[in-house]
């Protein structure tokens, strides 16, 4: 997996949140950053346990000014159960169809596993202004993510 690095520009993108509302990168223009969370799949559990660590970590962003949006393959169906089940409070985005066409433009999609890899960018002003990723079954530490909140 060969992530856009800091500097690149940020592919703009247009995605169903788990409620079927669109959310696009343009619309974050004008706060501080966002914090782009690319994940494999709902319901499993290193992601759950990642997500679930930026839930209980709400202020490692807000200081940072960054809003947290987090992306998989899933359908915005499983995405609003998990969300309702875990009680996560950002939101989550459904890159299903074209499958995974937004995770393939940001260079995390895994196309030999059909989903995202780990991947985190946060992007202000339209670039990538931090990027990192972890490898299969690896979780992100939130020293990484303060790493690249104090980047950018």
């Amino acid at each position: 997996m060969t992530i856009l690095a800091p500097g690149a520009p940020a592919p703009e993108f247009s995605l169903s949140n788990q409620h079927g509302q669109p959310v696009s990168l343009g619309g974050f223009r004008g706060a501080a950053s966002v914090t782009i969370v690319f994940f494999p799949l709902a319901f499993s559990r290193v992601c759950q346990g990642e997500l679930r660590e930026l839930q209980d970590n709400p202020g490692l962003f807000a200081a940072a000014g960054s809003q947290v949006v987090a992306i998989s393959v899933d359908s915005k169906h499983a995405l609003r159960a998990w969300a309702e089940e875990q009680g996560f409070g950002f939101p989550l985005l459904s890159d299903f169809w074209p499958h995974g066409d937004v995770a393939m433009a940001y260079g995390a999609f895994l196309p030999e596993r059909g989903y995202a890899g780990r991947a985190t960018f946060v992007v202000r002003d339209g670039l990538v202004r931090a990027s990192f990723a972890t490898g299969p079954g690896e979780p992100r530490s939130l020293d990484q993510y303060r790493e690249a909140l104090a980047a950018t």
